[in-house]
């Protein structure tokens, strides 16, 4: 089965918990399984991602910010910091493809 992550950059704007439950059961419809990236960037680099469900996304729509989280991460902006986001993203089994 394949698996994705979905993350969230930048500051909290409306409209981000409906594009993550979007992003979420769409996936689902397309027999994937989606992992959410907690903490935007920094989260991705240090490895905190959670399974996301469709019971994980539901009634979030209505909710402000993003049930992720967001923040900002200088040690992305590295070559370094980079690859430990891949290694993150390897340790979770997120599909390659994308990235």
């Amino acid at each position: 089965m394949k698996r994705i992550a979905v993350l969230m950059s930048g500051g909290d704007a409306p409209g981000m918990n409906a594009a993550i439950r979007s992003v979420v059961r769409t996936a689902i419809g397309h027999d994937m399984e989606v992992l959410g990236v907690q903490r935007g960037y920094a989260g991705l680099v240090e490895g905190q991602m959670v399974p996301l469900s469709a019971r994980d996304v539901g009634g979030i729509i209505q909710k402000g910010g993003t049930i992720l989280g967001s923040a900002r991460c200088a040690e992305f902006r590295t070559e370094e910091g980079r690859k430990r986001a891949l290694c993150s993203l390897e340790d979770w089994g997120v599909s390659r493809g994308w990235w």
